[in-house]
């Protein structure tokens, strides 16, 4: 085999009977360096190296230096996490990796973590009976690491995707209707903390965001309170940051009994019967603790649930407050877009898909409306009918016309309104020239006026019968009565009736053919 060319790399047998192969290849930092395989076979180090070279050609950088799963998430969390996240998110991330990704997955070589890893780490702590939750914690933040190692193209693909894992769902969320929100506040009326908790289920505020108010944020002449920042617990300390997004940087009118009871507590302040603040950080928060300090937001939950217990209402968590708040907007009808302005939400869909809840209540109260106005439009529309169809307007256009017969009008049914059984009297009054005409009339005029003439005149001009003992003799005299009328009579009776023309065709059809072709001539057409 003849020599390889640079920049194809070597392959030898090792000492120990195994395969290497290396080659050289360009670096992240823009750097060369010789990278190594190994293998149990000639082939298998030789599809190894042609692999390293094919990312090489493709512009793929190798690592300058052999990351382990553990070493990279340690990198990620100061490098990238600290600098673009806010310090609760790194706190969170931090313990997620201490506490699970890093004692099973720690020592694998990041190049070499694979999907089978993954989803081994997943079902051992779901056997150990960890909620969905916190499995879909792990994998979100492996997934975050991943990526970034992707973008510095430590590796080809994020494994964390490609994990299968049971889709988590929240738990239904109760919050408290109007009156047991109302009872809560009647039974913290007499607490020093009864102005946060107005915040926390009039304004929907967070708890951080309540107990880092500052007396600069309230504008009584303007009425306004500003929510710029909040208390959180990072580690051992409490610090003051920022709201958690740009869209919690708003500002809310003061209502009236916000309004007292701030002015209230602010002239304790000043007449040292309230607690004042020991260190200059604290100096302008609006809510401190018996000694001064800033409040603990654990000892703040747990003076909620001391008064919650007391008022026996049903257990909810301080943020299920936020919710408690949202619904009530809701019931009340408060558009959407101003209820997600008041809580503070980036997006109006996480107002009212996960904040604002359905209750009983206002279901109840929306279906009395939908009834009412689907039992008030047939009303509505029979009404309609009724002033145009109406039966006396009806009756005053009869009234008005001339009947021949009797001289009045004729109307299409009793003084009740009933349908009449007598169809001849209804005939008669539609063949008044008076009364209204339509297409429709018109032709039904004329095809009652002309069943009746034709009826008189079969009946008792012809007088044909077919029946008795000479038929030819009563064909006779009834066509010598036919040619005794007026000829213009006949004409008229003629165009008139069609039973009439119909007289040709029966003689046409009898046993008398000389009687039908001598008179057949004479009859009108």
């Amino acid at each position: 085999m003849g020599r390889r060319a640079n920049g194809e790399g070597s392959i030898y047998r090792r000492g120990d009977g195994r395969w290497g192969a290396s080659a050289f290849v360009d670096t992240i930092s823009g750097k060369r360096k010789r990278v190594h395989v190994y293998g149990r076979t000639r082939q298998e180090v030789h599809d190894q190296l042609a692999e390293k070279l094919t990312q090489a050609r493709a512009g793929i950088r190798a690592p300058d230096k052999e990351w382990t799963v553990g070493a990279y998430l340690d990198y990620w969390l100061t490098t990238v996490v600290a600098a673009k996240n806010r310090p609760r998110t790194g706190e969170l991330y931090e313990g997620t990796i201490r506490l699970y990704l890093k004692p099973a997955l720690g020592t694998i070589r990041l190049t070499k973590l694979s999907v089978q890893d993954v989803q081994a780490m997943l079902n051992h702590h779901l056997e150990r009976g960890k909620s969905l939750r916190s499995l879909h914690q792990m994998r979100s933040v492996l997934r975050a690491a991943l990526s970034r190692a992707q973008r510095e193209e430590l590796v080809v693909r994020n494994v964390a995707k490609l994990v299968d894992l049971r889709p988590w769902e929240r738990q239904p969320i109760r919050p408290w209707n109007t009156e047991e929100a109302a009872r809560f506040l009647q039974a913290a009326r007499s607490h020093r903390l009864y102005p946060a908790f107005i915040l926390l289920l009039v304004y929907g505020m967070r708890r951080g965001e309540v107990l880092g108010l500052r007396w600069c944020d309230i504008d009584f002449e303007d009425g306004l309170i500003r929510v710029r920042q909040q208390l959180q617990r990072f580690g051992s300390t409490l610090q003051q940051g920022p709201v958690k997004t740009s869209a919690g940087q708003r500002d809310l009118p003061v209502i009236s009994l916000l309004r007292d009871e701030l002015l209230t507590r602010q002239s304790q302040i000043h007449e040292g019967v309230a607690a004042t603040p020991t260190t200059e950080n604290v100096n302008d928060l609006v809510f401190l603790s018996t000694a001064g300090t800033p409040v603990d937001p654990k000892n703040f939950v747990r003076t909620f649930q001391d008064i919650r217990a007391k008022a026996g209402l049903p257990r909810i968590t301080v943020h299920h407050t936020r919710h408690t708040a949202a619904t009530i907007l809701k019931n009340l009808g408060v558009p959407a877009r101003d209820a997600q302005l008041i809580l503070g939400h980036s997006h109006v869909n996480t107002t009212q898909q996960l904040y604002q809840h359905g209750n009983s209540e206002g279901q109840a109260r929306a279906l009395s409306q939908v009834e009412r106005q689907l039992l008030a439009a047939p009303v509505a529309a029979k009404t309609a009918a009724n002033d145009v169809n109406n039966t006396s307007d009806v009756r005053k256009v009869f009234e008005t016309s001339k009947n021949p017969i009797g001289g009045m009008g004729v109307l299409p049914g009793g003084s009740s309104g009933a349908r009449t059984h007598d169809t001849l009297l209804k005939s008669l009054s539609l063949l008044e020239e008076s009364l209204p005409t339509t297409p429709v009339s018109e032709l039904l005029k004329t095809r009652v006026h002309t069943q009746i003439v034709g009826w008189v005149a079969v009946k008792k001009c012809c007088k044909l019968s077919t029946s008795g003992p000479d038929p030819d003799a009563n064909a006779r005299a009834s066509f010598t009565i036919l040619h005794a009328l007026p000829k213009m009579a006949t004409q008229k009776l003629a165009q008139r009736c069609f039973p009439l023309v119909l007289v040709p065709r029966q003689r046409r059809s009898s046993n008398h053919p000389n009687i039908a072709r001598k008179e057949r001539s004479d009859l009108p057409r």
